[in-house]
């Protein structure tokens, strides 16, 4: 019984490592990553679409995105797009390709960054935590109901916390790396 709790705890603290991993690669750094416009929603049509479903993003050169919509049709909306995004980012198009240069940070732009990635961890922190509390009660109710012993239980949640010190410890150093890739010159 607590065995399943504990992996199921597991399971859920992995997600959301995974979720902090997903927004630390849509902060952007110095460098072009395709990862960058993930978030961007190109008009196709009426449609809201992401900017991945219409298009190849390719990354030619270090400070420098290349945007193929697979419909020329859409080139203005694909840039459009870019320039309502608060990304920051000007493309320009030649009517075939979308080209986006990625510009250095200014000190300042890049300590807001830092901060923004701080925030994104502490959210995966509490998830972890969350994950952590809710199964730490199943694993009192099931003592409560007397389906497992006073040691068995004392077990689960030593090593439930184990399991919560590492979630948290792997956030902190993709924390430590990005804020190292974000100040980065």
């Amino acid at each position: 019984m607590i065995n399943e709790v504990i992996a199921d705890a597991k399971t859920r603290m992995q997600k959301a490592i995974e979720a902090t991993k997903h927004e630390f690669a849509s902060l952007r750094t110095g460098r072009a990553s395709p990862a960058l416009l993930e978030q961007i929603r190109v008009d196709y049509y009426g449609v809201p679409t992401p900017i991945t479903q219409v298009a190849t993003v390719t990354v030619p050169e270090p400070r420098l995105l290349m945007i193929h919509p697979w419909d020329k049709k859409i080139v203005k909306d694909v840039e459009k797009a870019i320039l309502k995004s608060e990304l920051g980012l000007v493309p320009s198009s030649d009517g075939v390709y979308v080209r986006v240069p990625i510009p250095p940070l200014t000190e300042e732009r890049r300590r807001e960054l830092v901060k923004v990635a701080r925030k994104h961890a502490e959210e995966g922190r509490v998830a972890v935590r969350n994950v952590r509390r809710e199964a730490k009660e199943m694993i009192e109710q099931l003592e409560d109901d007397g389906e497992v012993s006073e040691d068995e239980s004392k077990r689960g949640l030593d090593e439930l916390q184990k399991l919560t010190d590492k979630s948290i410890a792997e956030i902190d150093a993709l924390l430590s790396a990005k804020d190292k890739e974000i100040m980065e010159l």
